[in-house]
């Protein structure tokens, strides 16, 4: 009995920090509005949770060896806590994001912990088949997270849904204080924190520098100079590194293996799909189409039904069979998805949005879990433990990038379409309407141009996918599962 309460608090747990990752997507404009956030801002929102989570995630398994699983675990829980109520108690968006980078440090320790503790409950012999459950509660939480955040938005202030959050952590952290026992490594266990440390200064530079450059007119900034010279110190001294140094917290060993690196590298670019889509679907029903939160949400439902239901029939298909088409088809649903996500256009109602999302969910719920399957069939056994955490972080990295670029050229193509659009205004057409009527005209271009700008987003993440989908040619097939 205590096994199964200590399990079902860490899938809590896990679900919970992955559902905080999308709250707020269907509610930006009344978040935005109460901590005054301008449009551009907006994807910190995301950004910076994902980023803060990518940064702790390679170390919680050191820092739960070090100091203590159980000790570990309950400070992420309040940390986590911490991070919901300085959300809801923020004026600005400085303190807003800030909330934001306290709940994703405390994000990317709860989620593999979670997972070990969750492991640790279950005998020997269940455990191999535990992997595909635990993922499917992350994608349950990613994909849910807009409904919810929506529906409360529509009938509760918008900061309630950070307040749900906190019994739930209160709950958590005292099963894990009750039931939990300490764990820990007998001596110091050896971490490559030279490693460690260049790869989050590159990574870093280069999401500030991606967040920040559009703002600060780009290199004609001291502080865009400034990150783009600690990205690329950070990820030089990194590659160095990992190709002189004999240990370091990324094995070698790890990129011989050629299924594992290009599955990664497809891995990535699914990262780069998952989350930016929701990050331009939600504002463009909530701020172009003029939907309300609550059916803006709703709309992420059908995406989410696909991506999860998809994800566990998976889960059924025989090991005998090669994974290869199936992920040769995954990506080209895909893209099939994305293309057509280019025909949505303002007159639309809700069907092709509900249809090309369903789709897209059907295309990447298929992908997870055959990608991974050939990504760590051919791979060491040995290396497994260093493989997940590297291909998860690949997820996590794309998706983060992903988010910054499409928020990055968005508003450059809104700028550039604006003025395409207001150069065919002539001195005519000003003089014949009054100042108040110019005003209307004005949000009319500029409605008009951020929604051919969100378009021009979708057509980004399917010429992401189009990119690595050669690489799938390359895979070669997997041995009989070791």
């Amino acid at each position: 009995m205590n096994a199964r309460t200590l399990r079902f608090a860490a899938l809590l747990a896990t679900y919970m920090q992955s559902v905080n990752l999308p709250l707020p997507n269907a509610a930006l404009r009344f978040i935005q509005g109460a901590v005054s956030m301008t449009d551009d801002q907006a994807g910190w929102i995301f950004t910076s949770y994902l980023a803060a989570s990518a940064i702790t995630l390679p170390i919680a398994q050191w820092l739960a060896a070090r100091f203590g699983l159980k000790a570990v675990y309950q400070v992420a829980i309040a940390i986590f806590a911490l991070g919901l109520l300085l959300a809801t108690v923020a004026t600005t968006p400085l303190e807003f994001v800030g909330a934001r980078i306290v709940q994703g440090v405390a994000s990317g320790v709860l989620a593999p912990l979670s997972m070990a503790i969750a492991m640790e409950t279950l005998p020997p012999a269940q455990r191999a088949k535990f992997g595909p459950a635990w993922t499917a509660i992350v994608l349950l939480g990613i994909v849910s997270g807009p409904s919810i955040g929506g529906w409360i938005c529509e009938y509760y202030e918008w900061r309630s849904m950070f307040y749900i959050s906190l019994p739930l952590s209160a709950f958590i952290f005292l099963v894990v204080a009750l039931l939990l026992a300490e764990k820990k490594a007998e001596k110091s266990p050896p971490f490559d924190f030279f490693g460690f440390g260049t790869f989050t200064l590159g990574m870093i530079g280069l999401q500030m520098l991606l967040d920040r450059g559009q703002r600060l007119d780009w290199f004609a900034s001291p502080e865009i100079w400034l990150e783009a010279v600690a990205g690329t110190v950070g990820l030089y001294l990194f590659v160095v590194h990992v190709l002189t140094a004999k240990v370091h917290f990324l094995n070698k060993r790890l990129f011989r293996d050629r299924n594992f690196t290009l599955s990664t590298v497809i891995f990535f670019a699914l990262g780069f799909v998952l989350l930016p889509t929701m990050a331009l679907t939600s504002p463009m029903l909530d701020e172009l189409l003029g939907y309300p939160p609550d059916t803006t949400g709703y709309l992420t439902i059908p995406r989410g039904v696909g991506l999860v239901g998809a994800f566990l029939l998976m889960g059924r298909v025989p090991d005998r069979f090669d994974r290869r088409p199936f992920v040769a088809a995954s990506v080209a649903v895909v893209v099939y998805a994305n293309w057509l996500m280019l025909g949505y256009s303002p007159g639309m109602d809700w069907w092709p949005v509900a249809l090309a999302g369903a789709i897209q969910g059907v295309g990447l719920g298929v992908l997870m879990p055959a990608i991974t399957k050939v990504a760590f069939t051919t791979l060491d056994p040995s290396l497994r433990p260093e493989g997940t955490g590297l291909f998860n972080l690949a997820r996590v990295y794309g998706s983060t990038i992903g988010v910054a670029v499409v928020q990055l050229f968005f508003f450059n193509n809104t700028q550039a379409m604006h003025m395409a659009l207001a150069s065919n205004l002539t001195p005519y057409h000003a003089a014949a309407h009054s100042l108040q009527a110019l005003g209307g005209l004005n949000e009319m271009i500029t409605g008009q141009a951020a929604f051919v700008a969100i378009i021009g987003q979708f057509k980004i993440l399917m010429v992401a996918m189009l990119v690595v989908s050669p690489l799938v040619v390359f895979l070669r097939k997997p041995a009989a599962t070791n």
